[in-house]
């Protein structure tokens, strides 16, 4: 069954970790961010912080709380009720498998009853796709740098779901590494954001950190020893808040500098005149700053979703199904992968 001959919204449901994300999107291949009719997001970061990072069983219970309420109150926003839904999509992986079994349950549920298709989506298909929920979305082919708490890598992307990873993390993700470092920092919990905030007040190059695997050649990431090298930094310091905060800025520094050096290095290698950024740590802003200037000084376009949309969220999942629902694909079973590679996907 196709969207696009039925004309109906999609709903999209997010539960791969510790957001409950829900969107409504009518499918618009020419203006696909203008399909948007609703979203709704619930974060879990209050019911993790006093465990200092996501508890599973924690994540997915509450999910089981937030997520039928969350597509109550995104209906509602939208004027619409369940029976003018024309498919159901939700993140089928990776994640946390009890968080994708919540919302994988609650989608085919809703999909049976009402009669219409369900499509599992790739989470982070949906957060390389979430540029196009943009007035001026990015055209195949391009680079995207999808950059989050559990992934850093380098897709080469020549359309929908025909993508070659090019490089990827061989240890911490970029996001990961925040975290973790803000924790060893005694900064609250989340880590990443609170960390970047400090680093604004840091003075740059008090402390120099490597860039890592860029005196080599390819595109992979590793994070583990740049996090080793601010542990040391921070354990020889006065312990001082000045001290913490030109840490932090020494930190951010050099994992934005090896992103910006890995982007550069991707598209010269493929001759993409476009790059995509997708993912949490997306918004960081020293990140889309570099970025930019390097588009201008290289000649490359850089493409950012706003900031609502580099978290994890339902819009991005309800566009990824839309646009594989409206090529006629749907899943007959529910089937959620925790591990499952984005060169794995067919083309829509």
């Amino acid at each position: 069954m196709s969207i696009l001959q039925i004309s109906k919204p999609v709903l999209g449901i997010e539960t791969s970790c510790d957001e409950t994300g829900v969107a409504l999107l009518r499918w618009d291949r020419e203006n696909p961010g203008r399909g948007l009719l609703s979203h709704e997001l619930f974060s879990q970061v209050r019911l993790h912080a006093e465990y200092g990072g996501v508890v599973p069983e924690l994540a997915s219970r509450d999910h089981v709380r937030k997520l039928l309420p969350l597509v109550r109150k995104a209906l509602a926003d939208a004027g619409l009720g369940l029976s003018d839904l024309g498919g159901v999509a939700y993140t089928a992986g990776p994640g946390l498998v009890g968080a994708l079994l919540v919302g994988g349950a609650a989608a085919r549920a809703m999909a049976w009853a009402l009669g219409v298709p369900a499509i599992g989506v790739h989470h982070m298909e949906g957060h390389l796709l979430a540029p196009l929920l943009e007035d001026d979305p990015p055209e195949p082919p391009f680079v995207a740098l999808l950059v989050s708490g559990g992934h850093s890598m380098l897709v080469e992307v020549q359309g929908i779901g025909s993508y070659r990873i090019l490089g990827d993390t061989l240890d911490d993700a970029a996001g990961e590494a925040f975290d973790k470092t803000a924790k060893m920092m005694g900064l609250p919990y989340p880590g990443g954001p609170a960390l970047a905030k400090l680093a604004e007040q840091g003075r740059s190059g008090v402390y120099k950190f490597t860039r890592p695997m860029t005196d080599r050649p390819g595109f992979d990431f590793s994070f583990s020893g740049l996090k080793t090298q601010v542990l040391m930094a921070w354990k020889a310091s006065d312990g001082s808040d000045q001290a913490r905060a030109d840490i932090a800025r020494g930190f951010e520094e050099a994992i934005v500098d090896t992103l910006a050096i890995k982007c550069r290095r991707a598209l010269a290698a493929t001759g993409a005149g476009r790059l995509v950024i997708a993912g949490g740590v997306g918004a960081n802003r020293r990140l889309r700053a570099q970025l930019a200037e390097a588009g201008a000084a290289d000649g490359f376009r850089v493409y950012f979703p706003r900031l609502e949309f580099c978290t994890d969220n339902g819009a991005m999942i309800a566009l990824a199904g839309a646009i594989r629902l409206a090529a006629g694909q749907h899943d007959d079973t529910l089937v959620v992968q925790p591990r499952w590679s984005l060169e794995t996907l067919t083309a829509a």
